[in-house]
């Protein structure tokens, strides 16, 4: 199968190019300054005012399987990922059973293989107690360790001392760490319930959930990092002074951002609720602007989603009882777009954030950047192109989402997986299956 994307905006290594791609069944086979090259083609696209983006990789998303697939599973929210933009997911640990052995790392694969609409990968959850195991991962299989250094949803808090040195001491892959200190934050629960109750209004889960409890958590991750010389790679960034820690010139010590920390405040918990308590927690708005300017000085690396979709039932209450998470992988993409027109970002830096960085931090064989005879993961966007997110819109099983009633200006008109038009001017393709991820 032979396809031609004609007449785009090329946007990939820090330039916007006019020009043309030509796909050869899964792969990039050229890429020339030709509006329309000459050639016999199987099915062109016209990319005429269009942009094109290597494929979005979330290094970031949990798709709820096995064990939760009341909330989503990788069919749904892979095809949420289609409809964004996004070719490439990397899968947290907390499902049931959690991914922290080989034999349930293995059942992931097998789910993905039979369901996902993109390519995928999963990475393998640390405990208390099975660092023995990382001798027994194929480093080519998967993309890192996660590390719970704070409670979060599945329970899998690392706590102890002795664990976490020895994590950081023999990790095999790069460590990627949700950061929060859990003592400080059940100081702070049992401080506000005193006061306001046993399930406090959510607007007090940033002062739960506080900075003091990230800067605590993310220092110490860095300092183990450090003294160990591991490659870290710290979660979903939230608060001015962490940022503080991350010096944009190095290389092993690299952090992510999350598209929900980059579009809301402590402020949106009055609009929106608990539609936005997700952990770490959302904070102020001079932490906002602080993350919104690390996204070009280099101190933050990667934009990740942290999808985490729940049923609209789980997300009742306050701060002790509503879930904490949100779908928003089918969002990512056009959300960034939207910051570009703010002025935050420029597109090239996009494509660097969302495409290249993930591959070169993760070391993804043959993704994240528009080369000749790499993996024709594509994604076209269309500027000018308003339209509003209605639940009958939302891929994701739980159907909602905080950006119900917003309007984006950008559209993606097409995702290309392994060179096949996975989802195309709306339509979808369900028989579409995406490929385990290759790591160097």
């Amino acid at each position: 199968m032979k396809r031609l994307i004609k007449n785009a905006i090329i946007v990939n290594e820090g330039l916007q190019k006019a020009g043309s791609i030509v796909i050869a069944d899964d792969r990039i086979a050229e890429i020339t300054a030709s509006i329309t090259p000459h050639g016999t083609y199987d099915e062109t696209v016209d990319a005429t005012g269009c942009f094109v983006f290597p494929g979005i990789i979330d290094s970031h998303v949990h798709f709820r399987e096995p064990g939760l697939t009341h909330k989503a599973d990788m069919e749904s929210e892979s095809r949420a990922a289609a409809y964004g933009g996004v070719t490439s997911f990397f899968d947290m640990p907390n499902t049931q059973p959690q991914t922290t052995t080989p034999e349930a790392l293995e059942e992931k694969f097998a789910l993905a293989a039979a369901k996902s609409h993109v390519n995928y990968s999963f990475f393998f959850g640390a405990t208390n107690e099975n660092a023995s195991l990382f001798p027994r991962l194929d480093t080519h299989r998967i993309p890192g360790i996660k590390l719970f250094m704070g409670s979060s949803t599945g329970n899998m808090l690392v706590d102890r001392r002795e664990t976490l040195e020895q994590i950081f001491a023999t990790a095999p892959l790069p460590i990627m760490a949700h950061c929060e200190d859990t003592g400080i934050i059940n100081q702070n629960m049992a401080r506000v319930k005193a006061e306001f109750g046993s399930d406090p209004a959510v607007g007090f889960h940033p002062v739960i959930r506080s900075e003091e409890a990230c800067y605590e958590s993310t220092r110490l991750a860095v300092e183990l990092a450090r003294r160990h010389h591991a490659r870290l790679h710290i979660a979903h960034l939230t608060t001015a002074r962490e940022l503080e820690l991350i010096d944009a010139r190095s290389a092993d010590i690299t952090a992510e951002a999350t598209i929900a920390h980059l579009m809301f405040t402590d402020r949106d918990y009055a609009r929106l609720g608990t539609l936005i308590k997700c952990n770490p927690a959302i904070k102020r708005p001079s932490d906002r602007e602080a993350l919104r300017k690390a996204l070009t000085d280099g101190r933050i690396a990667t934009i990740g989603t942290d999808h985490a979709p729940h049923l609209l039932s789980e997300k009742q209450g306050g701060c002790a009882r509503a879930a904490s998470g949100m779908p928003m992988i089918q969002f990512s993409l056009v959300a960034m777009l939207e910051l570009a027109d703010q002025g935050v970002l420029t597109l090239e830096r996009i494509a660097e954030l969302m495409c290249h960085n993930p591959a070169r931090l993760f070391s993804v064989n043959e993704r994240g950047f528009i080369r000749q005879g790499m993996k024709a993961d594509l994604t076209i966007v269309k500027p000018h192109a308003p339209w509003t997110v209605t639940e009958e819109c939302i891929q994701s099983r739980c159907k909602w989402s905080p950006m119900t009633g917003h309007t984006f200006d950008w559209q993606v008109t097409h995702t290309f997986c392994n060179g096949h038009p996975v989802y195309a001017e709306g339509r979808f393709d369900e028989n579409s299956r995406g490929e385990a991820i290759s790591f160097r």
